[in-house]
């Protein structure tokens, strides 16, 4: 969990960020006292929500045309008060009457209620009416109880389809009526990596109720609120968790968590960003969500929308929402109200319908078809090799990358940027796993295939280097295809040294400047003095362990800018790893 922020007054930190709002768009007014945020005025159905503050963009970034004329702010994760709702009920244009919505907690609900009340009969002539929000499924009917689901992400698509109905002019009723019946057809469910860290609270409180080095919390809250259970090892994988989400939302025999009265065969999908998740692994969630509703359940996601939409502070999760696309019977169906224009700053998102696509780009599910592999000119190979000696070792040396990971990233977090480890494992599964599928029949084979699983798993700087000293190793080793000749250590030597030679018009790194270098310079050397493996090995892993002590040339330790804190005691990652593998091709 995430302690430090850079602001750490709770009340100046919601303060600085609703005034972010009239700095970004000066068309917007706040009421700083009473932290309401205003939409410039219209003769339309005017819409009210808000909450607590810690879930930007909800609300302040819906504000504008097609979504929100207010929203009113409470301090982190609270309610706003009865007085703050109440100030905005009559400071928006009330002439064609409020939708007041609000997501299903006991404060909010309340204080909202209250102030709609007072407003009603301070103006008996105003039309207004609130519309609760609940669509997690994350907590079952049995411990839900009468106060129901919690309103999450969901809430965003409810204003969404509210918001342009009233921008097009329709009536209250009908807006009412088609958000309650948004609200009624949807259904949520989040995940968090932990939990957050209030801006403000003392940080000793951060360790009450964390989660375990390999733990997810499923069915997180929204304000820190436990979920319906915690999921470890390969349940905390994406696929097996998407897999679970989406049977809670959609498993119709489970009539603890069967909230959709229906399932349509077509769904709208709303993937959220809880706040500190990359838009990488965003990304790599929307996939997994519509392959599993596509290929588990037969139903077309017609709308898919994902960013960062609800949040938990920095919450390192995401939450899933479907929503059945039903009949509106107002003239307009719920795509055309989804995909309405608006002028908002937390819904810059584009609709794209998924089907077909044509072009030259054209493939499965709308992605470019891949190219046929390019195969190698089949060569005979005349040089001696017992090539199950030369895979048996090479296997020992790539099970030593793998088994060095830990380690590898370790050093690379405080050295680099933390994949250094996970590059050199996938790189050398990614050669396991072709060498298990295209048994190679001599070395030369066996090389290519190497380079080629490397090229096609490594990237990086990294997998660069180690694709063109491997392609370099492989054209030394074709050009004495032709001769009868033993591939001994004199003649690994003399490739390795060929091989250093081509890698150097691409890199300037050379012993002494913290690379993969100085492991791989200092084999090279030994072998063809002593022509012994083992010592060559070692000297790598002398070479790997002085890098400890050396200010960086090259990479991305250069400009880290943490010397003091690594220096004599960290190595370079990448010299490490690959001294690693060394040790393992001498393995027995």
């Amino acid at each position: 969990m995430q302690t430090k922020h850079f602001v750490n007054d709770p009340t100046k930190l919601v303060a600085a960020a609703l005034r972010s709002h009239c700095i970004t768009r000066p068309e917007l007014t706040l009421d700083t006292e009473n932290k309401i945020l205003y939409a410039p005025g219209s003769s339309n159905v005017s819409i009210v929500s808000g909450g607590g503050s810690g879930h930007e963009p909800s609300f302040t970034g819906f504000v504008g045309e097609g979504f929100l004329s207010a929203s009113v702010a409470g301090t982190v994760f609270a309610s706003p008060s009865a007085r703050q709702v109440l100030t905005a009920i009559e400071n928006v244009d009330g002439s064609k009457g409020v939708l007041v919505t609000v997501m299903n907690y006991t404060g909010d609900v309340l204080n909202f209620g209250v102030a709609l009340e007072k407003a009603k009969a301070r103006n008996p002539g105003l039309q207004i009416e609130m519309l609760v929000v609940g669509d997690d499924v994350g907590v079952p009917r049995s411990r839900a109880g009468k106060v129901g689901r919690r309103g999450i992400a969901g809430t965003v698509l409810v204003h969404k389809v509210t918001g342009a109905m009233a921008a097009a002019g329709f009536e209250l009723k009908d807006v009412v009526r088609v958000g309650r019946l948004v609200a009624q057809n949807m259904a949520s469910i989040g995940v968090s990596l932990s939990h957050v860290h209030v801006p403000g609270r003392p940080r000793a409180d951060a360790s009450e109720g964390s989660l375990g080095p390999d733990e997810v919390e499923l069915g997180m809250g929204i304000h820190n609120e436990a979920g319906c259970g915690r999921r470890s090892g390969a349940d905390a994988e994406l696929p097996s968790l998407v897999a679970e989400m989406l049977r809670q939302i959609l498993d119709t025999s489970d009539k603890d968590r069967n909230f959709l009265p229906t399932r349509t065969a077509e769904m709208a999908v709303l993937i959220n960003n809880l706040g500190a998740l990359s838009v990488l692994e965003l990304g790599a969630v929307v996939t997994e969500v519509v392959d599993q509703l596509q290929g588990h359940y037969q139903i077309k996601p017609v709308r898919v929308f994902a960013g960062t939409f609800m949040t938990s502070l920095d919450g390192p999760g995401f939450s899933i929402t479907l929503l059945n696309t039903v009949d509106t019977g107002v003239g307009k169906s719920l795509l055309e109200l989804l995909d309405a224009p608006s002028n908002v700053s937390g819904w810059q998102v584009p609709a794209r319908q998924i089907g077909a696509p044509s072009g030259k780009h054209a493939g499965k599910g709308g992605a470019t078809a891949s190219k046929t592999e390019t195969k190698d000119t089949e060569q005979e190979c005349l040089l001696q090799c017992d090539i199950g000696s030369a895979r048996s070792r090479l296997e020992n040396g790539l099970k030593a990358v793998i088994a060095a990971e830990p380690e590898v990233t370790k050093y690379d977090e405080i050295v680099g940027d933390g994949d250094c480890g996970t590059t050199l494992k996938r790189g050398a599964e990614a050669i396991l796993k072709r060498l298990s599928s295209s048994p190679p029949k001599d070395i030369i084979a066996l090389l290519s295939e190497v380079a080629t699983a490397v090229e096609d798993s490594m990237d990086g700087t990294s997998g660069a280097l180690y694709a063109i000293f491997l392609n370099s190793l492989t054209h030394f080793f074709k050009l004495h295809a032709g001769e009868k000749r033993a591939v001994d250590t004199k003649f690994w030597s003399e490739a390795l040294k060929s091989t250093l030679a081509a890698l150097a018009k691409y890199t300037p790194a050379r012993i002494g400047d913290r690379t993969l270098m100085d492991a791989l310079q200092p084999y090279e050397d030994t072998l063809q003095s002593t022509g012994d493996p083992r010592k060559a090995a070692e000297a790598a892993k002398d070479g790997a362990a002085k890098t400890a002590s050396m200010h960086p040339g090259l990479g991305r330790t250069v400009y880290i800018g943490n010397e003091a804190s690594w220096f004599g005691k960290v190595p370079d990652p990448g010299a490490f790893g690959l001294s690693k593998f060394f040790e393992g091709l001498v393995q027995e």
